[in-house]
């Protein structure tokens, strides 16, 4: 099974392990495969790899042998062999978290500090971004609990099913973007 995978910048095996990851090496292991506890794991879809990275160098993988899975994101094999990458993608996944977050940007007051760092990946201007970001956030926060309490009492079922499903749908296209920015580097 092919997969996605990401290791810290130290390109080692982690946990006391501590082998080298290389391309073209197929690590395996021993003893009964249990996900977060015992074997080599990947994810089908790279935004499901990226919410266990441990850091930013990502790697094409192959699984195979017995595999094991948790809840159909993240797998574990007993052999993982690494068939492309060993790049370290630190701007193609801040470029990606900017891109989300212009995605989003309809659904608040984004001053215009925030919508230029976004939109440019500036960095000289991210600091003031930040700070402009957070006192927005905090000015509507106070504003608005009382009445998003108010309306959530009400809306809650019907909210978490329609959530739901605009969750997964947001998580195919964020799968869609961040693999093909990869896939340019790759």
């Amino acid at each position: 099974m092919k997969a996605w995978y990401f290791s810290t910048t130290k390109r080692k095996l982690r946990y006391g392990d501590n082998r080298s990851i290389e391309l073209g090496i197929t690590h395996s292991v021993e003893g009964k495969l249990e996900v977060c506890k015992n074997g080599l794991h990947g994810s089908e879809r790279l935004i499901d790899a990226l919410s266990y990275a441990p850091g930013p160098v990502i790697w094409e993988v192959e699984l195979s042998g017995e595999i094991v899975t948790d809840d159909g994101t993240k797998h574990c094999a007993r052999n993982r062999t690494y068939l492309r990458g060993g790049i370290d993608i630190s701007e193609v996944l801040r470029k990606f978290a900017r891109r989300v977050a212009l995605d989003v940007a309809q659904y608040w007051h984004m001053p215009g500090v925030v919508r230029e760092y976004l939109e440019t990946g500036n960095e000289s201007k991210q600091f003031t971004a930040n700070a402009a970001a957070y006192a927005n956030a905090n000015a509507a926060a106070a504003n608005d609990a009382y009445d998003a309490a108010y309306a959530n009492a009400a809306a809650t079922a019907h909210a978490a099913a329609a959530a739901a499903a605009a969750y997964a749908n947001a998580k195919e296209k964020y799968n869609s973007w961040l693999t093909e920015m990869v896939e340019e580097r790759l």
